[in-house]
Formats: C-alpha cells, sequence, structure tokens
C-alpha cells in the first residue's frame, strides 16, 4: 500500500513553488543517505528540475552482484501550468507515482525489505509548464525536449523499464485506473508479457487493461506525427524492453487539466510497478521472449531505424 506516499508526495507537489530540492529534502526525511542526484535541465521553453534515485538491491550491481535493474521512469509535460491553470495537473500524475514509489521504496529499506534488483526512479518537476494544441484534448508541453529528458533517464544499465504516465487524452482507453502496453524493444511492439498481465491481476483484483499501439507511437517526439502520448518515449533511446504504465479514464481529459488526480488510480498503478520491480528483480517476471524476439529479427531484420527521426 502506497497511499500514504501518495499523499505525502501530493502535498509537496502541488505547490506553485516546488523545485526538485525540495523532494530531495521530503525523501532523505525517510532515508537520509538515500543516493539522490537533483540538477537543473535546460530547455528551449525553460528549465525543470531532473530528479534521480538509485536503490540498490541486495543482490543488485551496485553491491556486486548480477541481478537486473529495472528503471520507473515518471514521465510528464509538468506538474502545473501556471499561471493559466492554477494547481497540480492531470498530467503530473506520472511523477506523483515515481515520487511515492521512490518513498515507499527507501521506506521498505529502513525496516528491512530490500529488493534483490537495484532500482533507478526518475522524473523532472516543473510547477509552471506550457500547453500546447492536441488531438482530441489539450496536451501539457514541457520546457525540455523529450529527447534531453530521455538523454537524462534512460541508461546502459536499465535491464528493463517501465514508464509511467497519464494517458487520458484519447478515445482508445475506456476505463478508470490504469492499462498496460505490450512491450516494446527496438522498434518492435512485440506480445504482452504474461508475467506483468500476472501480477497485474494480483494487485488490482481485475481483469487486466492492455492499451493499443501504433507504429507512430513508438517512434520519437519530433517526427510530425499523431502519438497517443509521451508514454512510450524511453523506447526510442534504449536497446532494453519498455513497458508503459498509462493512468487511465473512462472519458477524455486534458492533461492541462486540473482536479483530475485520482489517488486510488495513481497509488494502484504505483503498487503494481513496486510489484514488477520486486519480481524483476528475482529473475521472476520476463518482458519479453528472448528466443521468440532473435527469431523476429532473423526472419525481418532489425526495427531500430523506428527509434530515429527516420528520412525524409
Amino acid at each position: 500500500m502506497l497511499m500514504k506516499q501518495i499523499i505525502e508526495a501530493y502535498d509537496i507537489l502541488d505547490d506553485g513553488n516546488v523545485t526538485g530540492k525540495k523532494v530531495e529534502e521530503y525523501l532523505r526525511t525517510i532515508k537520509p543517505d538515500a543516493d539522490i542526484e537533483v540538477y537543473e535541465l535546460k530547455g528551449s521553453k525553460g528549465s525543470t528540475d531532473m530528479l534521480k534515485v538509485r536503490i540498490p538491491g541486495s543482490k543488485g550491481k551496485t553491491n556486486g552482484g548480477n541481478a537486473p535493474t529495472i528503471g520507473l521512469l515518471g514521465r510528464l509535460g509538468g506538474l502545473g501550468a501556471r499561471p493559466e491553470r492554477i494547481g497540480f495537473v492531470s498530467d503530473g500524475d506520472g511523477a506523483l507515482a515515481a515520487v511515492a514509489l521512490a518513498a515507499k521504496i527507501l521506506d521498505m529499506q529502513n525496516k528491512g525489505d530490500m529488493l534483490e534488483g537495484d532500482v533507478l526512479i526518475s522524473t523532472h518537476i516543473c510547477p509552471d509548464a506550457p500547453t500546447q494544441p492536441h488531438d482530441p484534448v489539450p496536451f501539457m508541453g514541457s520546457p525540455v525536449e523529450m529527447s534531453q529528458v530521455n538523454q537524462e533517464e534512460v541508461s546502459d544499465d536499465l535491464d528493463a523499464i517501465l514508464s509511467v504516465d497519464t494517458t487520458k487524452g484519447n478515445r482508445v482507453i475506456n476505463t478508470r485506473g490504469f492499462a498496460i502496453s505490450p512491450t516494446v524493444k527496438e522498434g518492435y511492439i512485440l506480445r504482452t508479457s504474461e508475467d506483468l498481465l500476472d501480477l497485474m491481476q494480483i494487485t488490482t483484483g481485475k481483469l487486466p487493461y492492455v492499451f493499443p499501439l501504433a507504429t507512430q507511437d513508438i517512434t520519437p517526439y519530433g517526427n510530425d506525427v499523431h502519438h497517443i502520448n509521451s508514454v512510450l518515449q524511453p523506447c526510442t533511446a534504449t536497446k532494453a524492453p519498455v513497458v508503459g504504465i498509462a493512468i487511465t479514464a473512462e472519458v477524455m481529459v486534458p492533461g492541462c487539466a486540473t482536479g483530475a488526480t485520482h489517488a486510488a488510480d495513481v497509488e494502484e498503478a504505483a503498487r503494481f510497478m513496486l510489484e514488477v520491480a520486486k519480481a524483476f528483480g528475482r529473475g521472476q517476471c520476463k518482458f519479453y521472449d528472448e528466443a521468440e524476439y532473435a527469431r523476429l529479427v532473423k526472419l525481418y531484420g532489425k526495427m531500430d531505424h523506428l527509434q530515429t527521426l527516420g528520412q525524409e
């Protein structure tokens, strides 16, 4: 259960003056010696504070082990759209989930529960991001480019990535809660992981929801084609398998809408991500079938050109 962490994180993030440093201070009240990095990232439309939390596992690479490392990335344009909108916007839910996850896993370590694999949690903190037009409802923009965020958050250390993002501005996911994507790896949209579906059923107590992906959704921003949103953008910058965690609604909700955060939904998504991190570090959760992926590459060749902006 992460409800306590969701409430505490929301109280910090719903602030027109929030900074990455304030989030770091909150996390250090839980574990003072935590490995936390905060720094400013500047873009063409302003700046944001990058937040990275590395949590060593008992058998993880940080401690000289060989347990796999998972990345839990909170994707968003911004926490707020000030001064156009007052308060925490729907788009901020990805950061809310990421900060709550960092708080929960650090607290677990204090209580003697250490995951086996390393966990890298990352998001960015921006209370005044711009908005941008998008069909069918407006998107939150970002002061920095998505490629910049990818460069900061996605590293060769990561053996798999869960990317969580509010994904309500569409007509293709029509349920409250969260949905997962099929696994994406180097331009291939692979079958949805059975292990992830099992964990989703256990944590939600419901049948799992899987959201559809078009090929263009897994290409980089900047190529002038429609994307469902930024939830799969990490897949454009890594060889690791990536799964999107979409926080969803039954109806279309603009990313720049305030009052649209449902704590129970964000908690459920974060709790699922925590269970995946536990199982992945133990080697009990596969994101994709390695032999089947190798077969696809042998038959049809590489698809990593989809990780680029392509050719005019």
